[in-house]
């Protein structure tokens, strides 16, 4: 009996140990990380845009020139000592690609933690905080919406304790809104682009498209939620309400001042920002699929969709997202993320779904190695309310990071 007890007080000994070991290797990491953030400089903007705020809280950017989006997605920061390399490689490519492009605004649609256990840590604050800190150093606008990976079950914080780092009053750069209280996610709201008339030349919508559904709370047979009701209910209002205001804006301008194009501007232009792709852009790629090309309802535009089979990894819960989005006729693309080996333009029935080129160092096994998928979205936006999707690769040469870029195979 005294050897039995001997045994289990030297197991318990060896956890304890364990468990002080790993908690002082990831204080330690956090340190280093934090100094290495701080390496960075700020961008450095001509004329830097600033946002300002409509009586309801939503941040409006003012210009009659052309407003540059920046889309980047899947960072997977883990924020533990054992992922340490991953997410310096993530931040450097980051900064290198913010720093080139100096965007009016940065959208990074979700899963910016990948706070996994052979991370190191289970703690997703760290990783969300040197998200916010990289971002801050930056000096550049910008804004999340909330991925699958953002609060883990097993993580330190759920959602709604994530969405309090980004609404966090000292950040001075992040736009971040949870949205209203009363619907599903933790990330809905919009920002609007105006010209000097007052009038919505673009809406950027960012939504949550939530995690997993309850049969699969911790993600492992892949069954994801979607956009709720609620929330769908909110952007249609939002719409009409956006709507209503550039129409009652444009019938209080002089005929001869209004622009040529006015038509265009009574249906307000937007975009759409989540992260878990729509059930729609698996079903437009198998209609590619099966028709062997292009038909009526789809065009391919660009890139490739690198993932296996089902290729598109979406919820298959239904819901009136994508029909909402036809019937209002206002969101022209929907950018999303979540694949990593995905990054095809598709127009499905009049819309653009673009997957964003991924920046995942981390999260798929291997993934450091390859980098055909690695960089960002560029979304050119004009004041006549068009707008172009550009993807750029992060290995190429107008992208200098601050420290080393890493040799990958482009080839995959």
């Amino acid at each position: 009996m005294k050897k039995v007890i001997m045994v289990l007080v030297c197991i318990l000994m060896a956890i304890s140990i364990a468990i002080g070991g790993i908690r002082i290797a990831n204080d330690l990491n956090k340190k280093e990380m934090l100094e290495y953030i701080d390496s960075f400089s700020a961008v450095e903007y001509e004329n830097q845009l600033t946002p300002e705020y409509d009586e309801n809280g939503v941040a409006y950017f003012v210009t009659d020139g052309e407003f540059k989006v920046m889309q980047l997605t899947d960072v997977h920061i883990g924020g533990g000592f054992l992922s340490k390399k991953y997410d310096k490689m993530a931040i450097n490519a980051m900064a290198a690609m913010i720093t080139a492009e100096k965007p009016d605004l940065v959208v990074i649609s979700g899963d910016m933690a990948a706070t996994y256990p052979h991370a190191g840590t289970l703690n997703n604050r760290h990783s969300h905080e040197m998200v916010c800190r990289i971002m801050e150093k930056l000096g550049v606008y910008w804004t999340v919406n909330f991925g699958n990976h953002d609060s883990e079950i097993y993580n330190t914080l759920n959602r709604s304790e994530v969405a309090d780092i980004y609404e966090d009053e000292n950040l001075k750069y992040c736009l971040f809104d949870r949205g209203p209280a009363d619907i599903f996610g933790e990330s809905n709201h919009v920002i609007n682009v105006k010209n000097t008339k007052g009038l919505i030349t673009k809406s950027i919508f960012v939504m949550d498209s939530n995690a997993y559904t309850d049969e699969d709370p911790l993600g492992l047979q892949w069954i994801y939620d979607n956009i709720h009701q609620d929330q769908i209910d909110w952007y249609e209002d939002t719409v009409k309400e956006l709507n209503e205001y550039n129409s009652n804006l444009l019938a209080s301008i002089p005929e001869g001042e209004r622009p040529e194009n006015a038509e265009d501007f009574t249906t307000v232009q937007s975009l759409l920002f989540i992260h878990i792709p729509l059930m729609e852009v698996r079903q437009a790629y198998d209609e590619y699929l099966a028709a062997g090309g292009d038909t009526e309802n789809v065009k391919y535009l660009s890139g490739k969709i690198g993932e296996s089979a089902p290729y598109v990894y979406c919820s298959m819960e239904e819901e009136e997202m994508f029909e909402t989005v036809l019937e209002l006729g206002s969101t022209k693309a929907i950018f999303f993320g979540h694949d990593h080996l995905n990054n095809a333009v598709m127009d499905y029935k009049g819309v653009l779904f673009s997957y964003g080129f991924s920046m995942d160092y981390f999260a798929y096994a291997g993934i450091a190695k390859i980098g055909s998928q690695r960089g960002c979205t560029i979304i050119n936006c004009s004041p006549d309310t068009s707008f172009e999707i550009i993807h750029e690769n992060y290995y190429q040469d107008k992208y200098t990071p601050l420290y080393e870029k890493e040799v990958v195979d482009l080839t995959n």
